[in-house]
């Protein structure tokens, strides 16, 4: 057996990530039958997962940070059997709640959703940061080759036009409720207002500002091992082949420079949202796409 290493191209973060779930982890993750109460963080990669998890559990629990990493008080569904968690169990308090990267047609149904986008080109970027250092070597993979032979031909978890278009008839449903990233940060507060009432929790004044100040960028930042993937890494990264010591981190203060987006990048993402997102949404753009989920339509 070769010894464990980071993939220094695309064929190898391929091969890599495709060992992240099990395929008997995921059939049970996919077998899950939640209850009318359960609460699904529901997003494609790099969209605000982490975040929503925080808000979620700030309301719930009136502001808990005594859990190791994020995973272990709210499991990501698809890897709670690798990672040896019972999606059954009970929680820290009610509701329960779960991460997903799931399309709408293999997530479990009959719970309560929250699914956030988030503009694509800064999809990409995140992304690229978050498995750079983890799953491949730093600077070996450049962010046009990450662009096009990966994200562009889909992740682990698909592809972001048809993981967005695959939820988009659900948002004018009552058990689920759409929201923008960037709309999410600008407003903090009123966005923690509008979670609580959608997951049923009854909220005064003090948890609100808990659970909003919780999940600020500088309180984040100053506890990173709460959002750094510890509990996935030491369980998964060895069956991927990395090395043990091998992770990145969910929470960015925006210092770290970005490669630049070329033209290619930019014609790849414009030609897909074209061809996939807009005939289903009718939205040229994600700005357009936006305001109107900001505007409730």
């Amino acid at each position: 057996m070769s010894e464990p290493s980071r993939a220094i191209d695309v064929a190898g973060l391929r091969e890599r990530n495709s060992r992240l779930i099990s395929r008997e982890g995921r059939a049970r993750g996919l077998a899950f039958r939640p209850r009318p109460s359960d609460v699904f963080v529901s997003t494609y990669p790099k969209c605000g997962t982490t975040l929503l998890q925080q808000i979620v559990h700030g309301l719930r629990t009136g502001g808990d940070m005594d859990f190791e990493e994020i995973t272990e008080v709210i499991p990501w569904i698809e890897l709670a059997a690798d990672m040896g968690l019972d999606p059954e169990a009970e929680q820290k308090a009610l509701p329960r709640a779960y991460k997903t990267h799931l399309a709408w047609s293999e997530v479990p149904k009959g719970g309560r959703y929250l699914y956030a986008i988030r503009d694509p080109l800064a999809v990409l970027t995140s992304f690229y940061h978050f498995l750079e250092g983890w799953f491949f070597e730093p600077g070996s993979v450049d962010l046009e080759t990450f662009a096009l032979d990966y994200l562009l031909a889909g992740s682990g978890s698909g592809r972001y036009w048809e993981h967005l278009v695959s939820w988009w008839p659900q948002r004018l449903d009552e058990n689920s409720l759409f929201l923008c990233y960037e709309n999410l940060v600008d407003d903090l507060p009123g966005s923690v207002a509008r979670i609580a009432t959608f997951i049923g929790v009854e909220a005064d004044e003090q948890r609100l500002e808990v659970a909003t100040r919780q999940a600020r960028i500088d309180f984040m930042s100053a506890h990173p091992t709460k959002w750094d993937d510890n509990l996935l890494r030491k369980a998964r990264n060895g069956y991927c082949g990395l090395p043990e010591d091998a992770g990145s981190t969910k929470v960015r203060s925006g210092a770290r420079e970005s490669a630049p987006i070329t033209p290619a990048i930019k014609d790849a993402w414009d030609r897909s949202w074209s061809e996939v997102v807009e005939p289903a949404t009718g939205m040229t753009s994600y700005s357009e796409l936006r305001a109107a989920i900001a505007g409730g339509t």
